[in-house]
Formats: structure tokens, C-alpha cells, sequence
């Protein structure tokens, strides 16, 4: 054994001695009260004494544990080596701010299609999402009071053919003036044109699409009573759809006609860009904002009355950018090392968004700091780094 244990087991038994010294004084101090208590003049309650030993007992525990305990002086660690790192500024840029307006998809043809005369519906070639081309019978009327026009129109005007065939003979004989013979063929003209309102009226009996599309809305039914005003289908184009926006005037300074507008669908994996067709002239009295309407290319993948966003340039302001490298994550905390005399400083940062090789930082640092964008992944908080 050499002195150094020598000393630490002379230390440790004189510690042991002083504890036992220790304990001793308090057993002679609770054996002295114990004698008191026992007294006739002070008699203890009946669970006093059971309170007092179980009191003494975990003293005497709490004294036994602290001698047996060794009490070793903790040891510093050792300083790590520098890291060798490569580091990079925080640079200033600009960035276009944008704001997510509320838009509703609609087809750029939409027509509510109603009959241009009165009729009961014989037949309806109409069902919901039916896809018609233009053209197409979608209802047929029970026109048969048009249909009687239309033969004493025709019984008119063979009488007025014949009428005026007779009064040119006639004319040619010079037994009519020439007066009478203009009169019979202005009649015949008249028979003629009766002949053709009928004809279109009772072509109006069938109502067909204006347009190839789909059937959006049924109104009507067979047998029900048609009349013009009242509304039969309602028929849009899902192949030429746009969005139609209502924005403010802030906003509105920003965008011009033709102006690409990037469209956001919850659904969709990606934006659809769309151009700025038509703007309002004047605000709604209401709202304060005018309707704009986008309109979207043909492979959209949109369908009419979806809920979308529209994202609108609302001007240019000031930002920060890292190489993306530098940004660490860990779980939702992003943090990155801040270089500062050879020294790596651990710093919590937030981002915005990551374009290309940089990041937008939110907060955390400032322009001009040095942080390390290669090597940060095995770098503490503290510990000082090299730059390569």
C-alpha cells in the first residue's frame, strides 16, 4: 500500500469515528428523554412512544447510509477537439410575399336551358351527369295547337298560290288591273310567311343543347307543363372550366390581364397555373372586391364547384437565405450552428420555404452571421471548429 491509500483509509476511518461519536451523543440524548417522559408527572399519549422510536429508528438509518457513502470529486471532461467545418453567410434577398384567396371552380359554358313555347313534356332525354353533344333532343313538347296553325297555314297559302297563278292570266288578258294582281301577290307573300312561323314554332317543340356538356340539374319532369321562362336542365362544359376570385383592391393592384395565377387544390399533388381572363370593372357594394376569373388549361383535373385557393402576389419584402445544408432538423425543431470567434454556437431557427439549394429563415439569425453548412451534423453546442 503507498501513502496515498494510507492517507484515504486514515481519512475515511477518522470519518467513521466521528459518525459513531455522533450517534452515540444522540442515543444518550434520547435515552435522557425517554426516562423523562416515563415520568409520573409526564405520561405520553398511547402512540407518542411508537411515534418517537420510529422517529429515532430513521435517524439512525439516514446516519448509517451517509457514513457508508463515498464522496468522490466529480471529474472535469476533456475539451473536444476543433471540427473542421465549412461555413457560408447569411445573405439578404427579396422574395415576393403572396397571399391564398378562397375561389370556386366553374365551367366558362353554362346555360340553364328552358322552351321557347308552352307545351306539355311528352319526353325527357335528361338524366343527372348525362353527357350530351350539341344538338342532342334533350326534351320533346305536346305542340299540337302549333301543329294546327301550321295546316291552315299551308291551306292559306296553296289558295294564295292559286289565286295568284289565276290573276296572272288574267293580267295577261287584261282583265284585271295591275293594282288587284300586286294585291293577290302581297297575300300570297303574307300565306307564305304564316307557312314559315308555324314551321319555326313547331320546330321549338324540340328543345336540344346549345353546347356538348353535362347535365348538372334536372328541373322538370314528363308530363309537367313547359313553359318559356321555365327552366328544364341545366347543362355546363367540364372541359373549359376557370376559377372565379373575389379580391380586394389590395390585392388587385398586383395582377394584370394574362397574368399566371398558381391555383391550390387540398386534393391535388400539385398547383395548376391559370391565367387572369377577365377583371371586374367595379368593386360589389357589398364586399368591397371585385370578381376576377381565371381561366384554367384543358387537363386541369379540376371539376365544376370545387373549393380552391388562389395564390396572389401581394408585393415584394426582405428576406434571408442559408444554403439548405445548414439547416438542421430534428423531430419539428430546426436549428443550425452559428460560427463566432472559431467557436460553434448552437442556434434555433424557423423557416419559410426551401427554393433550389437555399433556405428562407424566418428568425433565428442575422445577415452577415457565418453558419456552418457542411460538417454541423457531429458539431455540440460550444465546441470550437476550423474552417477549412
Amino acid at each position: 500500500m503507498n501513502t496515498t491509500d494510507t492517507t484515504s483509509s486514515l481519512t475515511a476511518e477518522s470519518q467513521v469515528k466521528n459518525q459513531i461519536g455522533f450517534v452515540s451523543t444522540v442515543t444518550a440524548h434520547y435515552t435522557m428523554a425517554m426516562r423523562k417522559n416515563k415520568s409520573p408527572g409526564n405520561l405520553a399519549t398511547p402512540g407518542a412512544d411508537s411515534k418517537t422510536r420510529f422517529g429515532f429508528g430513521a435517524l439512525l438509518l439516514a446516519l448509517a447510509i451517509a457514513g457508508c457513502s463515498k464522496h468522490e470529486p466529480v471529474a472535469q471532461r476533456a475539451p473536444l477537439p476543433p471540427a473542421s467545418v465549412r461555413v457560408a453567410k447569411v445573405e439578404t434577398g427579396r422574395s415576393i410575399a403572396r397571399e391564398e384567396v378562397v375561389g370556386t371552380v366553374r365551367a366558362r359554358e353554362r346555360a340553364t336551358v328552358e322552351p321557347k313555347v308552352s307545351g306539355r313534356i311528352a319526353r325527357l332525354n335528361a338524366t343527372l351527369g348525362q353527357a350530351v353533344a350539341a344538338g342532342d333532343v334533350l326534351c320533346e313538347l305536346d305542340v299540337r295547337e302549333i301543329k294546327a296553325r301550321l295546316d291552315q297555314a299551308l291551306a292559306q297559302s296553296e289558295q294564295a298560290a292559286k289565286d295568284l297563278e289565276r290573276y296572272a292570266n288574267l293580267l295577261k288578258q287584261e282583265a284585271v288591273t295591275r293594282a288587284e294582281y300586286d294585291a293577290m301577290e302581297a297575300r300570297s307573300r303574307m300565306a307564305a310567311a304564316a307557312v314559315a312561323e308555324a314551321e319555326t314554332m313547331l320546330s321549338y317543340a324540340k328543345v336540344t343543347a346549345p353546347f356538348s356538356g353535362v347535365i348538372t340539374r334536372k328541373l322538370a319532369d314528363v308530363g309537367e307543363l313547359a313553359s318559356p321562362g321555365r327552366p328544364l336542365v341545366e347543362l355546363e362544359n367540364p372541359n373549359d372550366l376557370r376559377v372565379e376570385v373575389d379580391l380586394p383592391e389590395s390585392l388587385l393592384r398586383q395582377i394584370r390581364m394574362g397574368a399566371k395565377l398558381q391555383i391550390v387544390q387540398e386534393e391535388s399533388p400539385s398547383a395548376v397555373e391559370g391565367t387572369v381572363s377577365e377583371i371586374g370593372p367595379a368593386a360589389d357594394p357589398m364586399s368591397r372586391t371585385y370578381r376576377v376569373k381565371i381561366d384554367l388549361p384543358k387537363e386541369s383535373g379540376f371539376r365544376p364547384g370545387q373549393f380552391v385557393r388562389v395564390v396572389v402576389p401581394a408585393g415584394e419584402s426582405p428576406r434571408l437565405l442559408v444554403p439548405s445544408g445548414a439547416v438542421i432538423e430534428k423531430g419539428q425543431l430546426e436549428f443550425v450552428f452559428v460560427v463566432t470567434n472559431n467557436v460553434a454556437q448552437l442556434r434555433l431557427v424557423r423557416t419559410a420555404k426551401r427554393t433550389g439549394g437555399s433556405a428562407e429563415i424566418v428568425s433565428g439569425v442575422s445577415a452577415g452571421e457565418t453558419v456552418v453548412t457542411d460538417g454541423a451534423d457531429t458539431l455540440i453546442d460550444g465546441q470550437s471548429v476550423q474552417i477549412k
